[in-house]
C-alpha cells in the first residue's frame, strides 16, 4: 500500500472536509475507507474504484458545465487523476482540458467544497472530490476531441440539471 507524502495530504483534505448533508457525510467516509483499503486509490488502473479531481468552476456569468460526451448529461469538468497528481491539480487539468478554460484555485488555496461517491461509465465507481476552481470571463473553447458543448450557465438555470449530485454540489459551491 502506498500511503506517501501525497496520499496523506489528499486523505487530511478530505478527512478536513465538513459534508453539508447526509449524503456527503457517507461519501466522505467510504471514500476516507476506500483510501486506507485501496493499495493505489489515486490510480485509474490501481482499482475500479479510485479518485477523481473535478472542477465546480465559477466567475462573473455563473457556473461552467459541459455536456459529457458519453453520458450525455451536463456535469462539471473532471476526471481520471495522472500518477504523481493531485486531485487538485487534475481539477484544473481536467477544466482545461475539457472546457479550454484557464482556471484557478482561490488565493488561499485548492478549496474542497464537496466529495461524491458514483458509478461512471465501463463499470467503474468514483469518488469524486470536487474542488472550487475561478475562471476568467471567457467563453469556453473546448479541445478537438471533447465535447463541443462547454457553455456558462446561471446559477439558477444550472440548478435545473437532472443531476441531484451535481446540483448538491453547485450549492456548496456557491456559499464557499
Amino acid at each position: 500500500m502506498v500511503r506517501d507524502a501525497l496520499w496523506h495530504s489528499v486523505y487530511e483534505h478530505v478527512a478536513a472536509h465538513a459534508p453539508s448533508d447526509d449524503i456527503e457525510v457517507d461519501a466522505q467516509k467510504q471514500i476516507l475507507a476506500a483510501m486506507e483499503r485501496l493499495p493505489f486509490p489515486l490510480a485509474e488502473e490501481g482499482d475500479r474504484v479510485h479518485l477523481t479531481g473535478s472542477g465546480m468552476v465559477v466567475g462573473p456569468r455563473g457556473v461552467v458545465l459541459h455536456l459529457h460526451k458519453r453520458m450525455g448529461i451536463w456535469l462539471q469538468p473532471g476526471g481520471h487523476i495522472d500518477p504523481g497528481e493531485s486531485p487538485w491539480d487534475a481539477a484544473v487539468r481536467e477544466t482545461l482540458e475539457e472546457t479550454g478554460l484557464v482556471a484557478a484555485h482561490p488565493d488561499a488555496g485548492p478549496k474542497l467544497v464537496h466529495v461524491d461517491v458514483h458509478d461512471a461509465p465501463k463499470d467503474h465507481v468514483h469518488l469524486d472530490l470536487r474542488y472550487l476552481l475561478h475562471a476568467p470571463d471567457e467563453d469556453p473553447a473546448p479541445p478537438p476531441g471533447e465535447s463541443p458543448d462547454a457553455k456558462w450557465f446561471s446559477w439558477y438555470d444550472a440548478m435545473d440539471v437532472e443531476n441531484e449530485s451535481l446540483r448538491r454540489a453547485l450549492r456548496a459551491a456557491r456559499i464557499a
